[in-house]
């Protein structure tokens, strides 16, 4: 959806920082349009999710700041949407040295670890050739998100060991050292939640390092973490996390709140001039179209959503990142 683009690019100009633009299953089924029906095979889905890649590819360079783009949660049902998007990184990277995507993700937290590692490991190796890492899941994230309804999952669950990361470490640092994250679940959960519901453990990571170098003999914190379900997060929580090795978080429930709250507002604020297209508080006869106008209240959505992500910077420290 390019206002969201849009604002995830203009946050990334005003911060002076990088900004990861990830494209969801179900996000690129809606960028393709909601008149085609997405298959098993998923070409629709892959269809929006390369043509929203290239998009931002083609804009990112006017805003000065780098662009990583990702794609989100891939469970085992979805691979045909993986192995489409695969395929354009190598037709991309044939042409022009680089792949499309920066990274994918796979999320084969359903599974067993055992078929997870054997399923990421292949696909590792094979996006590794072209410069592409993967972020892997284990555990669970709780919550729901983008129609995966993990909200009733037992607690435990929720809460990754170190001998399971170390597992991932195991299968797949032989293969690309340090060409993949790992999101591991401490807590964290997708949404946001009453005060009380989310218990969040970032120590859970510290400890998986520590557990790891001892094992390994590696250097001090040899693996990257992704934060899932940052939204609702306290500041506190997140530089813990930071820490610990994490070194990408997502917000998306935070930001769409960030979007309608911006059309909200807009209504409620330009609500006499939204009653018709002709007569105002201004005269009968006076025409509301640029009121209606989708690109201004659309305007006030990519304006909130900006702020969000300003305050994102923030919390992650990453403020003028590219001066560093």
């Amino acid at each position: 959806m390019s206002p969201i683009i849009n604002a995830c690019m203009e946050a990334a100009k005003k911060a002076n920082s990088p900004m990861i633009v990830q494209f969801s299953n179900g996000g690129g089924i809606y960028n393709a349009g909601k008149g085609l029906k997405n298959e098993k095979d998923q070409k629709v889905a892959a269809m929006g999710t390369i043509a929203g890649a290239l998009h931002v590819r083609a804009m990112a360079e006017a805003y000065g700041v780098p662009i990583i783009l990702h794609t989100d949660h891939c469970s085992k049902a979805l691979l045909p949407w993986f192995d489409l998007l695969i395929e354009a990184n190598e037709e991309y990277f044939a042409k022009h040295g680089e792949p499309l995507f920066s990274s994918h993700m796979l999320d084969l937290s359903e599974e067993s670890i055992e078929e997870n590692m054997e399923i990421s490991a292949k696909y590792l190796k094979r996006m590794a050739a072209i410069g592409c890492h993967l972020e892997v899941e284990i555990g669970i994230t709780g919550g729901e998100e983008d129609g995966v309804d993990n909200t009733d999952v037992a607690q435990e669950d929720l809460y990754s060991k170190p001998e399971e990361i170390h597992q991932v470490y195991k299968a797949l640092e032989p293969i690309a050292p340090g060409m993949y994250s790992i999101a591991a679940a401490f807590g964290n959960v997708h949404g946001v939640y009453s005060p009380g519901n989310v218990k969040l453990t970032p120590p859970i990571l510290g400890n998986a390092q520590k557990y790891i170098e001892k094992e390994e003999g590696t250097k001090e914190k040899p693996v990257y973490f992704v934060f899932h379900g940052g939204s609702g997060s306290s500041r506190e929580d997140i530089r813990e996390a930071i820490g610990y090795g994490v070194i990408k978080m997502n917000i998306d429930t935070d930001t769409q709140w960030s979007f309608w709250d911006g059309v909200k507002d807009y209504v409620k604020e330009k609500e006499p001039y939204l009653q018709g297209q002709i007569g105002n508080p201004d005269g009968p006869e006076k025409p509301n179209k640029k009121y209606y106008d989708p690109r201004m209240w659309l305007r006030e959505a990519e304006n909130y959503t900006v702020n969000r992500l300003l305050s994102a910077y923030e919390d992650l420290q990453a403020m003028d990142a590219c001066s560093k």
